[in-house]
């Protein structure tokens, strides 16, 4: 682990335990990974969002320092929770959008990652969320995973560390819950 892993792991700790300060001291340390964060989700908008990877990121640590005290175990977790925000925060600005304008969407990859030009399909971000709300009842674990890897861009390695699983399990999962999204999209 490096010392910028380490040390963003050290404020985490600080934070669960209380300590408001930490706040301040984890914003810097955190703040490019959330911003590349911010940017993946981005690339997944339409091309008319108004919401900036910037603005997002900002809206969501505005969200995780509100929270109440939330334990994390470790930086893939806080990046986990983060993703999750800036997707619900889309998620939420997207519903908006939709009652003034219909059929906006973003682009949604489920491709191999050495195929992701050629596979490229529009999709509307809420029916991805029915979707993923679809693939929580069938298979919880694969519904994270997805989320994880496919909006925070956290690696195999990241995830099965989060989930506490192999990283082969994580892309066996990953794979699976690409095609079952890919086939329930498809038919939506």
């Amino acid at each position: 682990m490096d010392s910028g892993q380490s040390e963003i792991t050290q404020v985490l700790r600080c934070l669960s335990k209380g300590d408001d300060r930490a706040h301040e001291r984890l914003m810097p340390l955190v703040y490019v990974e959330l911003r590349r964060i911010a940017a993946a989700h981005m690339r997944r908008e339409r091309a008319d969002n108004s919401l900036q990877p910037t603005a997002l990121v900002h809206e969501a640590y505005l969200k995780l320092v509100g929270m109440e005290r939330i334990h994390y175990s470790d930086r893939a977790h806080f990046f986990a929770v983060s993703s999750r925000l800036m997707r619900q925060i889309l998620l939420d600005k997207a519903r908006r959008d939709r009652a003034d304008k219909r059929d906006r969407g973003l682009t949604l990859i489920l491709a191999d990652d050495d195929m992701l030009a050629a596979k490229q399909r529009p999709v509307d971000l809420i029916a991805l969320d029915d979707a993923l709300l679809d693939l929580v009842k069938l298979d919880e674990r694969k519904a994270k995973i997805v989320e994880m890897r496919f909006f925070g861009g956290l690696s195999e390695e990241e995830i099965g560390c989060v989930l506490q699983i192999s990283s082969r399990t994580v892309k066996r999962d990953w794979r699976a819950a690409r095609a079952w999204l890919y086939n329930a999209l498809a038919h939506s």
